[in-house]
């Protein structure tokens, strides 16, 4: 790869990096091709991209990015890094863990997700727990009509006593 293609690279790390704002950093190392592919397949379903980068580029494309916060992922790229971008923050947790039922890999590096940096896989659970934007949309909603339902039921109980007593 020349010089000219690497800054290309680069370029196109950094408007990934600047678009998006939930960023994970896998090691996928000692995965054979067929679980890879695999991995990638589950990975696609869940509309996760997903590329395998080299550290050196994808460290200089962080230097660039916009957000100074991505630095912080910089000692994590050690190894193979695959480079995984969702809109979903916690769908490439849930697919790792998923995946790592029937091997050992792939292991979470890092992941950016709506302002903060997890490090290592022993974070893993915690963006599991994360829920997603619609997630909590659903609780909200639970929530309000919660009082509702109990006001509502309330009145129907009543009116059911007065109809038996007249």
């Amino acid at each position: 790869m020349n010089k000219t293609e690497k800054t290309q690279v680069i370029e196109a790390l950094v408007e990934k990096l600047n678009a998006n704002d939930k960023i994970y950093l896998a090691d996928c190392s000692t995965l054979t091709v067929e679980k890879v592919n695999a991995f990638r397949k589950q990975c696609f379903e869940k509309k996760i991209s997903v590329t395998v980068v080299k550290n050196t580029l994808l460290k200089k494309a962080i230097e660039r990015a916009n957000d100074s916060r991505l630095a912080e992922l910089i000692p994590a790229l050690k190894g193979e890094t695959a480079l995984m971008f969702t809109d979903t923050s916690n769908a490439p947790a849930k697919v790792i863990k998923e995946f790592r039922k029937a091997d050992k890999k792939p292991a979470l590096k890092g992941a950016y997700v709506e302002e903060m940096i997890f490090l290592g896989d022993s974070q893993l659970d915690a963006l599991v727990g994360l829920k997603s934007k619609n997630e909590l949309i659903a609780d909200v909603i639970m929530l309000l009509q919660s009082p509702i339902k109990r006001v509502i039921g309330a009145l129907e109980n009543k009116g059911g006593s007065e109809d038996a007593a007249a």
